[in-house]
């Protein structure tokens, strides 16, 4: 029996395969710079050495030990306050755009239109044009200069409300509710039970959006905070960046290192919260394409 010959893929199936591998160089590449430039100390970082490779000390471990016991640990602070403001503002940012977008979708009262308009401009406001607002405000009420002045704007996801309205709209079916009802549910056992399973893919997007905007907000907690000790990661490499460009040539050399190791150290919890929160988008999807 005579064996079919493969088909020959097709150039347009190349070119996309080609721009993905362009795409995929195009990001791993600031990666790759930081995990190398992290392994090299200060005169191999402004040496001669090339960019992309190691030079001939490792010196990871080094930097990581001087990192940590800078300034008594201060980075280790700014490291926990990211964690603290992380997950205090995207879990709660989460629970109020899951149970506002379910509200919109699912339930019909007066005013939801117009309220669904509103939440759709806040959308298109940029969130620096509300720093010095929100400064004002949380002046007048003395929480500058505290946590509470980055969880509290952190706790607000105009987007993620909007998210969650779409998706269950479309993924929780009425009918289902309906059912639930009938059986004598209330609307607290028809939510938790029925509705928020269905709505898992949208819930984990929203929380890691929620999560990676605040430990990546650097504008916020800059005009908020006065104390270092409260400072999160991203405002305090900033601290340092300002600290080595004033001293360029001396302590600012070293200084540069820590900055690039940091700059690294700060990017792994969302790297791991991406891999291990992926299975849920997966699943997702697969539901999806079953409808």
């Amino acid at each position: 029996m005579a064996i079919a010959a493969p088909t020959a893929r097709k150039p347009r199936h190349v070119i996309t395969y080609v721009f993905l591998g362009i795409l995929v160089v195009y990001f791993l590449v600031p990666l790759w710079f930081l995990f190398v430039a992290s392994t090299k100390d200060a005169p191999s970082l402004f040496g001669g050495d090339s960019a992309l490779w190691f030079s001939g000390d490792f010196n990871l471990f080094t930097n990581l030990s001087n990192l940590v016991t800078y300034n008594d640990g201060i980075y280790l602070r700014w490291i926990g306050n990211s964690a603290l403001y992380a997950f205090i503002g995207g879990l709660g940012a989460t629970v109020l755009a899951v149970l506002a977008g379910y509200g919109f979708a699912k339930y019909r009262f007066r005013g939801r239109d117009l309220s669904f308009a509103i939440l759709l401009g806040s959308v298109m406001v940029p969130l620096t044009a509300l720093v010095i607002p929100t400064f004002v405000l949380f002046s007048e009420l003395g929480l500058t200069d505290t946590i509470w002045a980055v969880i509290l704007p952190s706790l607000l996801s105009p987007f993620g409300v909007y998210l969650m309205r779409v998706y269950a709209a479309e993924a929780v079916p009425d009918e289902l509710l309906d059912a639930a009802r009938v059986d004598g549910a209330g609307e607290f056992r028809t939510f938790f039970q029925v509705a928020l399973p269905l709505m898992r893919p949208a819930v984990v997007t929203v929380l890691l959006l929620s999560v990676v905007g605040t430990w990546n907000n650097y504008f916020l907690p800059l005009a908020m905070l006065s104390n270092s000790q409260l400072y999160p990661i991203t405002v305090g490499i900033g601290l340092w960046q300002g600290l080595a460009a004033q001293n360029n040539g001396g302590s600012g050399v070293s200084l540069w290192t820590l900055i690039i190791v940091g700059s690294l150290i700060s990017i792994i919890p969302l790297i791991v919260a991406f891999l291990s929160l992926q299975k849920y988008w997966q699943g997702g999807l697969a539901i999806g394409s079953l409808k």
